[in-house]
């Protein structure tokens, strides 16, 4: 790679990080909305009945890490500005008692939070669209199994 494709590379990329900051200041979204959202959202999540006991069971005694995970999480996912270098899909493997079914409720509790807390309809709907995205991404990497698609397998 040369000098110019990386000049060019870091060109498209600062592009991409203004594009996405002009974005969501036109929603009303900034980082302290994005401090508001997580905290919010993650003090509902620890007070939920099923949601509660599956996530603190797995992040006990770590809570402020995974808070700033979060924030760096959908601050990277908003503004493109790189902020999160986890891999989400890892992170989830093997958590106990985490199954398909608690996805609707996350995002349940996700969209009152956005009713409670998100500047305007835009800026909820975004993040909306965006939490499904994950959500739909997680489920699928962390439970699908291709082989209950196997047509040999469907009874006729």
């Amino acid at each position: 790679m040369t000098d110019n494709d990386l000049q060019g590379r870091a060109a498209h990329v600062a592009a991409i990080r203004e594009r996405a900051e002009a974005d969501m200041k036109a929603i009303g979204v900034d980082a302290a909305f994005i401090d508001k959202l997580v905290e919010t959202f993650y003090g509902r999540v620890l007070d939920h009945p099923e949601l509660g006991p599956v996530f603190d069971a797995k992040l006990n005694g770590r809570w402020p890490d995974h808070m700033a995970k979060m924030k760096s999480f959908w601050s990277a996912v908003a503004f493109r500005n790189g902020a999160y270098g986890g891999k989400p899909v890892q992170a989830h493997i093997g958590v106990q008692d985490l199954t398909p079914a608690l996805f609707p409720k996350w995002l349940n509790l996700f969209s009152q939070t956005l009713d409670d807390i998100a500047p305007n309809a835009e800026a909820k709907a975004w993040f909306m669209a965006t939490a499904e995205r994950i959500a739909k991404s997680l489920t699928l990497s962390l439970f699908y199994n291709p082989a209950l698609d196997d047509p040999a397998r469907k009874p006729a």
